[in-house]
């Protein structure tokens, strides 16, 4: 029996990057799906699996003999091929189109015409045989590519992102036809971006972050695994209503157009030596920010004068959700306005409570639930536990029994209840496993870009940020302190 085994396997992407797949073995007569978000790796795993990746470290093996990889930028790059033959000179004098036909891009490697026949009969399509390639639609490419990929009667095919582009009808379609080369024998490996492109007929999974594979096993064992779960459901959440708060958000109380922050020459310093040494930094209603800096940058202490906690607040050009420091606002009249999450508030949550009262404390600002809760609050925290795919059973385990990721979600969540008009995340990935970020940066999204709050992401790589932001601080180090890069992404 034919397989492809890889052990401690590390894979060359470039120079400073790799891929890594601890242990994964295919045998034949198997399918498989990997799924993964954008930047996972999941490219990367299929030129990996088909043996055209660079093995740096670890062990690849492979008893299969014909391998065939096919991806949809194969295809893309296909298709402008063909439109770029009439754009050279190998037309003749008076042709108009040297556009090759279905029939001899099936035929490209492997010159068989009844076997051509044959395989354009199974899949319907011999009626374009001899259209020429370039005017097919996207579901007419696609099934003549899966033509010419089984010409050479490959016994493992990789099938990178197939049902990519494709319409719902031509998704089931497809499918079917990839179901009947399963029951054919061919070992089938569909590399996917969503778990719910995974087909019936699929046997085993795999997930994917920071171009790691995380978790392989039987697709239902995996599916049912709690945070591949909430993934999965996260992809259902588009358009979705979130839970309105218990009271109307102060956000309400604001005017739309107004800045949120409004910081002129910013100046903090300590003993005399600056943190922050002249900074200029505007947050307009509707912006989504990351601030990105290593550690010692003065980070932190930006956001200690956003949320009115530094005592030199009162000392800078500063402007808070419409309110200049030292006008006489209370530091509940800038407290209002702000959730916040951090590594520390994280590890401060320490009282013994269920994951619902962590959600309910929201309400109150409180580590903890220490005053009566109301009907509406309660039927408000369903709603939020909903989103999250939490069930009942889990909602009322220890708030410590989660993975991080899924505690840190529910930190999030819990900053949100009020929909403040800016939530700020301070290193909310930090402290998580590949797979724990990719759960908490796909919420991120979902959450922010559902409501009106405004987000504030801090962070030391800005690579971590969420697809939500729209502009960012940087802290750029100098030979002394640190110079300010401010604007738009």
């Amino acid at each position: 029996m034919s397989s492809l085994q890889i052990s401690q396997g590390t894979f060359r992407l470039s120079d400073t990057k790799t891929l890594s797949i601890e242990n994964l073995t295919l045998r034949s007569g198997e399918s498989w799906a990997f799924v993964g978000s954008n930047g996972s790796g999941k490219s990367a795993l299929a030129r990996a699996l088909s043996g055209e990746l660079t093995l740096l470290s670890g062990g690849r093996e492979s008893a299969f003999t014909r391998t065939t990889r096919l991806s949809f930028e194969q295809l893309q790059k296909l298709v402008s091929d063909e439109w770029q033959r009439n754009n050279t000179d190998l037309l003749s004098p008076g042709e108009d189109d040297t556009g090759r036909t279905a029939a001899e891009i099936i035929q490209e490697d492997v010159k068989d015409a009844a076997r051509c026949q044959a395989l354009a009969s199974r899949f319907g399509i011999s009626y374009l045989l001899e259209r020429r390639f370039k005017y097919l639609s996207t579901g007419e490419t696609r099934k003549t590519l899966l033509c010419q990929a089984l010409m050479s009667n490959p016994d493992l095919l990789i099938l990178d992102e197939p049902f990519d582009g494709l319409d719902v009808a031509s998704r089931q379609a497809l499918a079917e036809l990839l179901a009947t080369l399963h029951h054919d024998g061919i070992t089938l490996v569909l590399v996917l971006n969503r778990f719910d492109e995974i087909p019936d007929f699929v046997q085993f999974a795999g997930v994917l972050a920071d171009c790691t594979l995380l978790e392989t096993g039987t697709k239902k064992a995996l599916l049912e695994q709690a945070l591949v779960a909430q993934l999965a459901h996260s992809e259902k959440l588009t358009g979705i209503a979130l839970p309105e708060p218990d009271a109307p958000s102060a956000r309400l109380s604001l005017p739309e157009d107004e800045p949120r922050i409004v910081l002129n020459h910013g100046c903090v310093s300590y003993n005399d030596k600056p943190i922050i040494d002249d900074l200029s930094w505007t947050v307009n209603a509707g912006e989504h920010w990351q601030i990105v800096g290593p550690n010692g940058a003065g980070k932190s202490t930006l956001l200690s004068l956003v949320t009115g906690d530094h005592p030199q607040g009162y000392s800078n050009d500063l402007t808070l959700f419409g309110r200049r420091r030292g006008s006489g606002e209370t530091i509940w009249d800038i407290k209002k306005h702000i959730g916040y999450v951090s590594s520390s508030l994280h590890l401060d949550y320490r009282v013994s409570t269920n994951v619902r009262n962590v959600i309910l404390s929201g309400f109150f600002d409180s580590i903890g639930i220490y005053q009566a809760v109301s009907d509406k609050q309660h039927k408000l925290a369903q709603g939020w536990l909903e989103i999250l795919g939490i069930d009942n059973r889990t909602a009322d385990t220890p708030f410590h029994s989660l993975s991080w990721g899924q505690q840190r979600l529910a930190l999030i969540v819990r900053a949100l209840v009020k929909h403040p008009t800016l939530l700020i995340l301070d290193e909310p990935l930090q402290g998580l496993d590949p797979l724990n970020r990719q759960l908490v940066r796909r919420f991120i999204d979902v959450l922010i870009g559902e409501g009106k709050t405004q987000l504030l992401f801090v962070s030391h790589h800005a690579e971590d940020a969420p697809d939500c932001i729209t502009h960012r601080l940087e802290f750029v180090s100098q030979t002394e302190g640190y110079v300010y890069a401010v604007g738009p992404l």
